[in-house]
């Protein structure tokens, strides 16, 4: 399987992927168990706090079933750690030669982030049908990607950034939106609190979410 249709297979199961910020890698297996649970087997770790590879590495190692990435890609050396802490997808908010370079030189595929046609262009001719569209709200929301539709059919986007359990459906109509990404499912608090039967209630909600575009 080329690391195109390995994207596309884990973007396709789930209609949202939870972008979880821990602060603590003790709750990645709890977290991860009640996300898949819901019904969300994929689920992105954010390379924001320091706790993040270790919690990458305790979910692919002890959640039978779940698909972990690692998201907030910046760097040659952060794709190189997540990729051996375990991720099986990686995100990045943005370009850069850096990072596309180390997605070249790995097994492990990338969902690189445009907001403007020329960045989607730019990873286009770099093979990039499936595209993370971030800050989604603020750079144009539905509005923006139902423009970008017409002009630029072969690409798929997973809109991250403004969404929420109020528009994640308005999102998921459009006919280049594979899926969305959101932090709403399990929320800091909830984290914080152990609170795993509500973040399952959440996830259930999310992953009964459906593709109608």
């Amino acid at each position: 399987m080329s690391r195109s249709e390995a994207l596309q297979s884990i973007v396709k199961s789930v209609p949202v992927i939870p972008v979880v910020v821990l602060e603590d890698a003790t709750a990645a297996v709890p977290l991860a168990r009640a996300l898949l649970a819901g019904g969300l087997r994929v689920v992105e770790i954010t390379l924001r706090t320091g706790a993040a590879l270790d919690a990458i590495a305790a979910i692919a190692g002890e959640v039978e079933g779940a698909i972990v990435g690692a998201g907030t890609v910046l760097s040659k050396g952060q794709f190189v750690a997540s990729e051996k802490a375990g991720a099986r997808f990686m995100v990045s908010p943005g370009t850069s030669p850096d990072v596309l370079a180390a997605a070249r030189d790995s097994t492990v595929p990338l969902m690189p982030g445009a907001a403007t046609p020329s960045e989607v262009m730019t990873l286009m001719d770099e093979g990039y049908t499936i595209q993370k569209f971030f800050p989604a709200g603020p750079a144009g929301g539905i509005a923006y990607l139902k423009a970008l539709a017409s002009p630029l059919p072969a690409i798929s986007f997973c809109p991250t950034g403004g969404i929420g359990a109020a528009n994640a459906a308005e999102y998921l109509a459009l006919s280049n939106v594979v899926c969305v990404g959101g932090s709403w499912v399990a929320p800091p608090e909830a984290i914080k609190a152990g609170d795993w039967t509500r973040i399952e209630k959440l996830a259930r909600e999310a992953a009964a979410l459906r593709k109608s575009g």
